[in-house]
């Protein structure tokens, strides 16, 4: 059974986004963003909520040069060739191929997606992460926090985001950056 995996990078006090939106103080460098895309390579399918999805499809139509550095090429390749699911009760259509409107959550049709996936599913989003987590069928979670402080904002982890996190992994990056990774006690 595929796994369904969380993850975010967030600032040292928990947010994904300062209270103004502003997420740059989190852009990975090399190092991580390399990282990332390892962790991501076993992903099929990348499931979004509507603002989620909004930022990300921007490397549907990135144009990738030769002058991009291998891992910015890399990501390109990867988001692309990956399915996508998008959770919104608003939005009516999608602007790249390969993505799907769900207008509800149903955790019971993630669960089938498991169970027939031959890859591991992405969940990009900390509202999207905290619905499958009250639903039981959240796998791990990896947070990339930044050594940075924004003091409010999008928090990482919504307050209905409840488990006991089992430390699987560390992982410290020169940028300071750290990496978490958890597996859920669902």
């Amino acid at each position: 059974m595929a796994k369904l995996v969380y993850s975010t990078i967030m600032s040292l006090d928990g947010y994904t986004a300062d209270e103004k939106g502003n997420f740059d103080w989190g852009t990975p460098d090399e190092e991580v963003f390399a990282f990332i895309n390892d962790l991501e390579r076993e992903d099929g399918t990348y499931l979004y909520g509507r603002r989620m999805y909004e930022t990300m499809v921007y490397w549907e139509t990135y144009e990738v040069t030769d002058d991009d550095p291998p891992y910015i090429r890399d990501f390109t390749e990867m988001w692309r060739a990956a399915d996508k699911i998008v959770y919104s009760r608003t939005l009516t259509e999608v602007s790249s191929t390969k993505t799907t409107i769900e207008h509800e959550f149903d955790s019971e049709a993630v669960l089938r997606l498991k169970g027939t996936s031959e890859h591991d599913l992405s969940v990009g989003g900390p509202d999207l992460a905290s619905q499958m987590m009250a639903a039981g069928i959240l796998d791990e979670v990896h947070l990339f926090v930044a050594p940075i402080a924004i003091g409010a904002g999008n928090p990482a982890l919504s307050s209905n985001f409840h488990s006991n996190l089992e430390l699987l992994n560390v992982d410290r990056f020169a940028s300071g950056d750290v990496h978490l990774h958890y597996r859920t006690n669902c």
